[in-house]
């Protein structure tokens, strides 16, 4: 693991681009920044300044290289590297109240953007005008949009938000999938809700198959549901003390990784109905000094310097709540690497060990 500074403010979200050399993050207001690494060191390259709210999201899509943008201004911006320069077009998305999330879909022709308006906008790219235009989900919707993500199809969305539910819903009318359901379908028909995940759903990720749909809520539960299992729905509630958990990935077929306030990275395993479990917390606490002291030499401390050593420190690397994971690097459908911002202004990269198949065994 790695762990970079890039100031006192704090962290709002990330992304890379697609050979990881850059990264735009938002240092929690109107400015979005691009760093470019440098031997060792990240480098300012870039400041994009068109949006007068804060930041809300930041998604780079890899082939096009394109960014998109999102903040409190209800605005979204998608940004287009010419001559050097990243120029805004902006996109009608047509909300009245604050973006707060946005993604790029799998092929990269259109992104989904969440807000307050209590909906979803569906992007595209008019050739004619040289403008973005928006189609809305409003099916349902009682509340705050928190969470996207795309399914590998490119034509299913799973969405969090603020009234406890998380929707899987479709964005393409032609479909044919793992749901059982009809191939021609409604702009917008919703064939997941789970009605009650006891908080704010704040992050949604599939699994690499698209077939499982892990979430997150303000609750500290994180639940699955299974579409190649009838869609059943398993909740896992923390019982090793974490706070309310921000953000979760899909890192394998049956891993997931998932943090928030607690300021680590905490790792789960779903193999199948009833399988659900937490495995291990990700970030190793530092050896804290003070602990190995005895008590009669902490009171000789204390007389002889008039104050108590400071230990506010926490043992993790992240020193305060981790807002956003991102993948960094994958081998096939496993993640060997991803990314973490937080509230201290810090980004860390983690490894996961990537576990070749074995060779099958033959019987005769």
């Amino acid at each position: 693991m790695s762990l970079y500074s890039f100031g006192l403010e704090p962290l709002s979200c990330h992304a890379w681009n697609k050979d990881r050399t850059q990264i735009a993050l938002s240092p929690n207001n109107n400015d979005v920044v691009i760093y470019e690494k440098k031997g060792k060191e990240w480098l300012k390259i870039h400041e994009l300044t068109e949006h007068s709210g804060r930041i809300t999201g930041i998604d780079w899509a890899p082939e096009s290289n394109r960014i998109v943008t999102c903040a409190s201004d209800r605005n979204a911006y998608v940004w287009t590297l010419r001559d050097r320069q990243w120029k805004p077009t902006l996109v009608l998305v047509r909300i009245n109240r604050a973006a707060t999330c946005v993604k790029w879909s799998p092929q990269e022709n259109k992104f989904a953007l969440g807000s307050g308006a209590r909906l979803i906008s569906i992007c595209y790219f008019e050739k004619e005008n040289d403008w973005w235009l928006s189609k809305h989900i409003k099916k349902d919707i009682r509340s705050t949009v928190l969470s996207l993500d795309w399914h590998p199809n490119n034509i299913l969305l799973a969405a969090g938000s603020a009234d406890l539910h998380c929707r899987s819903v479709l964005v393409q009318g032609d479909y044919s999938g793992p749901y059982g359901l009809g191939a021609k379908m409604p702009f917008g028909e919703v064939l997941l809700e789970h009605k009650d995940c006891g908080g704010w759903v704040h992050g949604v990720s599939f699994s690499p198959s698209g077939d499982q749909l892990v979430w997150v809520s303000h609750n500290s539960s994180i639940s699955v549901a299974d579409a190649a299992k009838n869609v059943c729905v398993q909740g896992h509630h923390t019982d090793h003390g974490a706070a309310a958990l921000q953000s979760v990935l899909y890192v394998s077929p049956t891993e997931i990784v998932a943090a928030g306030h607690d300021c680590c990275p905490y790792k789960y395993s779903y193999q199948g109905p009833g399988t659900l479990a937490f495995k291990k917390k990700l970030d190793v606490p530092k050896q804290n000094k003070q602990s190995t002291k005895s008590a009669m030499q902490h009171f000789k401390n204390l007389d002889k310097k008039a104050i108590e050593e400071d230990s506010s420190e926490l043992g993790t690397l992240h020193q305060n709540s981790i807002t956003q994971l991102c993948v960094l690097s994958k081998a096939g459908d496993k993640v060997s690497s991803y990314s973490s911002v937080g509230l201290d202004g810090v980004m860390v990269i983690w490894d996961l060990p990537v576990r070749h198949s074995p060779h099958p065994h033959f019987s005769t």
